[in-house]
């Protein structure tokens, strides 16, 4: 951040009340206007006439200089010293030539000569402060530029340069994530240039990074002076807005921001204004509105990279994530340092499943940007994704047929490799029916493994043995669970698979040793509107010569994203061969309707000691065969707390009276606990050293 200013009090000092009889008096005004380039012309017309001027041989050096040929300006001002060897004005000159240089270094020794010299210079403490400033030796800057203040107070060049300074020293702070630090000396400087706009907005974004969103806000309102600061406002609310879930209001903030723009709005803040509008479009899910905004301004403006992130946001929105690289990859070619471009294509990897090139992706993005909070969260939720945890799940639960169950799981997962991991699952169960006085237990273990063939398609297979154990029988059977699991598809996925298993509802259905072969293909179709539709297919056969058709469908609308709020409509059928109903739920037919409404705050979305939660209400109508329809009830509820990283624990409850529920047909209760904890703090492989997935 440039943390100096021209230093126009220098021109007067030095050259105001010098050889007005030369009549350099309208010279002078050019420079203090920044006219730098008719000042040069015009002093160097006084030369031709006065070729020994010192005041006009100073003055021309500094137009040169300001006038974008800084180092030219620099030789003036060594030849200067070489004429006039004491001359402190000069020197004070040539030390701010240096600055214009970027030659900080050889500028912090030279001031602190002419402090050594004259300690109470107010230009050379307010040239060593700024100097300090450039070097980020932000401490020692305010110091002298305190100082400064102190030997001129309220000096109008020392009050900006306190203020870059200010912002220089904050934006370091914010780097090291002291992001209170950073909120505590803008607020600082704010008490000395009250309601400047550049210093309200640099706050505003301080707050917003430390997610002190309602503070955000109110430093944004304060932002009102002129009608560019209104528009600067506008665009700060909207977004905050968005962070606030309340994305209709940022749109209609960004719209009003949009017709504020006048011809005489500076073009930057106008850039900004239609970047923030086609943002709230992408945010309220408009993306054909948002394309041809996006292909105006590209027209308007040319493949500008933040135009091109515009495009890549939209398409990553719309699931387009392989043409959102394609951008990213243009903005990386006009800006290998971008930070949207970096971060945006690592994000954009990610989602097609290439984690090792996304996690290296994030890990260049944090070298050029070291400690940035996002990327530092990107590569911690991989890491996460690929650490091994344990999952333990008690439960107990119990039925109107006066069934009882208490359960435990325990379920381990340790990835090897960003395309293997090891899979292990054991489930113990423990089953009572007072009024028939039987009992049962079940001890199951699985292992096996998930391999990632390509990105997005995965094979997942297990493979165990369940003993039971009850009055009658004490036998053990193979279980099995293999699926091809398919997520490369746009918007949609595809789960084909075989899973054998031992019916284990009560005690009597453990002594039949039931064995159930299903099979089945789950299909879940997303879109760009909100609508959603799931199918899942079961067909089971049995070691009874009984076979099963189940259909489950269900078709739903997202309302709101953040926490998400979805309803719907769901439809079941089941079919069996042959009818049972001595022994287990087996209808001819049955079909069930019902309407749902789903609340949900994931676990993913929320930090350390908050709570998450999961409300899943519904109600219907089913038909058992050629019987009266009767209504239906669901309720399904899961509380949550996130304890660490890598702890967080859950309880949750079911009631339904759905018959399809249970194979045996009852009104069906249930509640348990479930506890995940990751075992170590990071993946056990590392990703710069695993072959590539691709």
């Amino acid at each position: 951040m440039k943390t100096y200013v021209l230093i126009s009090f220098i021109i007067t000092l030095f050259c105001c009340n010098r050889l007005y009889s030369q009549e350099m008096s309208e010279g002078f005004k050019m420079l203090e206007k920044g006219q730098f380039r008719e000042a040069q012309v015009f002093f160097n017309q006084v030369l031709q006439d006065f070729p020994n001027n010192k005041t006009a041989k100073l003055c021309y050096a500094r137009a040169t200089g300001l006038n974008d040929n800084p180092r030219l300006a620099k030789n003036m001002f060594v030849d200067l010293l070489d004429e006039y060897p004491n001359d402190f004005e000069i020197k004070l000159n040539y030390a701010e030539s240096l600055l214009w240089n970027k030659e900080f270094q050889q500028a912090k020794e030279y001031y602190e000569k002419l402090l050594g010299s004259q300690p109470n210079s107010f230009p050379a403490v307010l040239g060593y402060s700024n100097t300090l400033s450039n070097l980020k030796l932000y401490d020692q800057a305010i110091i002298y530029i305190n100082k400064a203040l102190e030997l001129e107070p309220n000096n109008a060049n020392a009050l900006t340069s306190k203020k870059y300074i200010h912002l220089g020293y904050s934006d370091s702070l914010v780097k090291n994530q002291k992001t209170q630090a950073a909120i505590n000396t803008l607020n600082e400087v704010n008490k000395l240039i009250k309601e400047d706009a550049e210093l309200l907005q640099v706050l505003a974004n301080t707050y917003l990074i430390s997610e002190k969103i309602d503070s955000a806000f109110i430093t944004y309102k304060r932002i009102n002076k002129t009608r560019t600061d209104s528009i600067i406002s506008l665009n700060g609310i909207a977004l905050v807005q968005h962070l606030k879930n309340q994305d209709k209001k940022a749109l209609k903030t960004a719209s009003k921001s949009l017709s504020l723009i006048t011809l005489n709005i500076e073009p930057n803040t106008v850039a900004r204004t239609h970047e923030r509008y086609v943002q709230a479009l992408i945010w309220n899910s408009k993306y054909k509105k948002a394309s041809d905004k996006i292909e105006m301004l590209l027209n308007d403006y040319g493949n500008e990279n933040w135009i091109l992130a515009l495009r890549a946001t939209n398409n990553v929105y719309k699931s387009n994530f392989k043409s959102s690289i394609k951008d990213y990859d243009k903005i990386l070619n006009n800006d290998s340092l971008s930070f949207d471009g970096n971060l945006g294509k690592a994000n954009s990897l990610k989602a097609l499943g290439l984690y090792q090139q996304a996690y290296l992706k994030g890990i260049q993005t944090l070298d050029i940007f070291n400690q940035q909070k996002d990327v530092t969260k990107f590569l911690k939720n991989i890491d996460q994704s690929f650490t091994p945890y344990l999952n333990i799940k008690p439960s107990y639960s119990f039925d109107n047929g006066e069934n009882e169950a208490y359960s435990s799981q325990l379920t381990l997962k340790v990835p090897m490799s960003a395309k293997w991991e090891l899979l292990a699952d054991y489930t113990y169960r423990n089953t009572n029916n007072d009024l028939l006085s039987t009992t049962a237990t079940a001890h199951s273990f699985q292992i096996g493994s998930k391999y990632t063939i390509i990105p997005k398609i995965d094979l997942k297979g297990l493979l165990g043995v369940i003993n039971t154990n009850s009055e009658n029988t004490n036998q053990s059977q193979v279980v099995t669970n293999l699926s091809l699991n398919i997520n490369a598809l746009k918007l949609q996925s595809l789960s084909l698979g075989y899973q054998r298993t031992l019916e284990s509802f009560n005690a009597a259905l453990l002594d039949r040793q039931l064995i159930q072969n299903n099979y089945y293909v789950n299909y879940n179709l997303s879109t760009n509107f909100n609508l959603g539709w799931f199918t899942q297919y079961y067909y089971t056969s049995q070691n009874d010569n009984n076979t099963r058709n189940l259909l489950f469908t269900s078709l739903y609308y997202n309302i709101f994203k953040k926490p998400v709020l979805k309803a719907g409509v769901n439809y079941q059928y089941i079919s069996f061969k042959n009818q049972v109903p001595t022994t287990y739920f087996s209808p001819s037919s049955f079909n069930a309707v019902e309407i749902f409404l789903n609340l949900n705050r994931d676990l993913n979305s929320i930090k350390i000691n908050q709570w998450y939660y999961d409300i899943n209400l519904a109600t219907g109508l089913q038909v058992i065969e050629d019987n009266p329809s009767q209504s239906t009830y669901r309720v399904q509820a899961k509380l949550g707390y996130k304890l660490s990283d890598r702890a967080f624990i859950d309880l949750y409850g079911l009631q339904s009276n759905i018959a399809s529920t249970t194979t045996a047909g009852f009104t069906f209760t249930e509640f348990g606990l479930n506890l995940r904890w990751y075992i170590t703090k990071r993946p056990l492989f590392n990703f710069s050293e695993a072959k590539k997935m691709d």
